[in-house]
């Protein structure tokens, strides 16, 4: 197959309307989770309760300061006409045909050919689930990233094809929806546009462009940055530094170690991304022997030098990491920035593109050619690099069909929502509807729940005193919600002891009218037990009760 430039490539409407509707399939099947999703209870309240305050008011989540305020004006609007599910399932819908329209444009510059676009949307898919560090996704339930995500892809897409400002323009419209996903990749693009000044050029077109030529970039998309970034810095303006540690110290190690630190991720997960990452770079060293165009070199030049940006941030917070055995204080102010969250997408991306332009041929390989010569015909077959593609086809085509399969089934039998984390998720659900339905509980009435509800007030319609899922992002906010945690479902016994109570009914009953009374909270909604606590009753079922606190 003859070298070809992806740029003089312009495939036919019918396709590219085509490609996006099956991208936007495979994105339905992998996302298509029963609301709320995990994250939506937290996201979408806090959008409703941006444009309506009567939504869960007095709720102590929904009363701190927000962070995603682009999010919460650029979408919760709608909130005004729809109701919380048909929100949540019309930002699904609006996410993933933006990003399904995002990846083809990616994907077609990488891989020009028809039809590649699905393929490689259906690998990244796969191995998004399945070869995360510190689980980072993009395909699920609507919330700010997802919409922060198709600005990267296009932003990612302008870089490749040497459009620079552009693509920074782009990056920072991404840091003004979500300013980690946005923020991180407009600095992997300056690292990988440093490594292209640095490197040796191969050809005209990889050369990195000058400072100069990237002034109205940079200045835009900084500009652009400032919704989101703002909001941000401003969460810890005239916070003493006792609560700024305090809160960081929380944020890191307490409540988000999976996420933050490498010692807090499971093993198995590191050494997965870090397979990945090597076979990213024996990727590398295969298009290196292959016959390419001045254009698709500085494609993959541009991208890689991108991915390799992301990958240095990852061996960065993996040294802050370490530094956290003699300087847990600064470990923590540092390590709150999510150092991880951009090679959890980046490299499944790169993984994805770079091995479906490797089988389809778009440059002529010598690729795994042995180093001897030998003279039989399957020898010399292997060396041509026929066997090699036959079987990476075969394994990618297994792998987007397993995608399928799965995802096919999951959907069929879709079962409860992944954000129910309580036992019997029917009855836990039953009971809180029942709270919303009741005429006899006030609206802004709060409730002391167990600890991991964080579907209770998407379900019932009213506050909460605290849970696990619904941490604020200001310091003065995040102690406050500790202190609250601790206070009411901490056991105050030191380890191997349980640090939290297996549910509210392990309270004595004057336990909880005292807490009842210091935050406000009027009812209770908690698991039934055999005795049932002295309280007044006024909801059960066969998993949990509710009663009031207060007369």
């Amino acid at each position: 197959m003859q070298p070809s430039d992806p740029l003089k490539i312009r495939p036919a409407v019918g396709l590219v309307l085509a490609e996006i509707v099956l991208i936007f399939a495979a994105f339905f099947l992998q996302g298509a989770w029963p609301v709320p999703d995990s994250n939506e209870p937290h996201y979408l309240s806090k959008a409703i309760h941006y444009w309506n305050a009567d939504w869960l008011r007095g709720d102590f989540f929904m009363e701190t300061p927000g962070v995603h305020r682009v999010f919460d004006v650029g979408f919760g609007w709608l909130s005004l006409w729809l109701a919380p599910t048909a929100l949540a399932w019309t930002g699904r819908a609006l996410t993933w045909l933006l990003l399904a329209w995002a990846w083809r444009r990616l994907s077609w510059a990488i891989v020009p050919r028809p039809g590649c676009a699905v393929l490689t949307a259906l690998l990244f898919g796969w191995l998004t689930e399945n070869c995360h560090m510190a689980g980072e996704w993009v395909i699920g339930g609507v919330e700010a990233k997802g919409f922060a995500y198709v600005l990267v892809f296009l932003g990612l897409e302008a870089i490749v094809r040497n459009r620079w400002n552009r693509g920074l323009l782009c990056l920072g419209g991404a840091s003004a929806i979500h300013v980690v996903v946005g923020g991180w990749s407009a600095v992997a693009a300056a690292v990988g546009w440093l490594r292209l000044g640095l490197r040796p050029r191969e050809t005209t077109t990889d050369a990195a462009p000058s400072l100069r030529l990237l002034w109205p970039g940079i200045l835009g998309g900084f500009v652009l940055a400032l919704p989101g970034l703002l909001p941000g810095l401003s969460l810890d303006w005239g916070v003493d530094r006792e609560t700024l540690f305090k809160a960081h110290e929380i944020y890191v190690f307490q409540r988000l170690p999976h996420h933050l630190t490498v010692t807090g991720m499971q093993p198995w997960f590191v050494v997965r991304m870090a397979m990945l990452c090597g076979f990213w770079l024996l990727l590398g060293r295969w298009e290196r022997r292959c016959t390419v165009s001045a254009s698709d070199a500085g494609h993959l030049a541009r991208f890689r030098a991108f991915v390799a940006g992301a990958v240095m941030l990852s061996l960065v917070g993996a040294a802050i990491s370490g530094l956290a055995v003699v300087q847990r204080g600064l470990a923590a102010e540092l390590l709150r920035f999510y150092w991880f969250r951009l090679t959890d997408i980046v490299v499944p991306m790169a993984v994805a593109l770079e091995s479906v332009w490797l089988l389809v041929g778009v440059g002529r390989a010598s690729v795994l050619v042995g180093a001897a010569d030998r003279t039989s015909e399957r020898a010399k077959s292997w060396r041509s690099g026929r066997w090699p593609k036959r079987l990476g086809w075969a394994l990618a085509i297994a792998v987007a069909g397993s995608q399928v399969g799965i995802h096919a089934s999951e959907r069929v039998r879709p079962g409860f929502a992944r954000s129910e984390k309580m036992a019997k998720p029917a009855d836990w659900i039953a009971a809180c509807e029942w709270v919303a339905r009741s005429g006899e509980i006030p609206r802004d009435a709060l409730f002391l729940v167990p600890r991991a509800s964080q579907t209770f007030s998407w379900h019932s319609r009213h506050g909460n005193v605290v849970t696990w899922k619904d941490v604020p992002q200001s310091a003065e906010g995040l102690v406050a919600w500790w202190r609250r945690i601790e206070d009411i479902h901490g056991t105050g016994q030191r380890p191997p002891a349980p640090a939290w109570h297996g549910s509210l009914s392990e309270l004595s009953e004057g336990r909880l009218r005292e807490l009842g009374r210091k935050y406000g909270a009027t009812f209770l909604i908690t698991e039934r037990t055999e005795a049932l606590l002295k309280l007044d009753l006024i909801y059960e079922n066969s998993t949990y009760v509710i009663y009031r606190l207060q007369p």
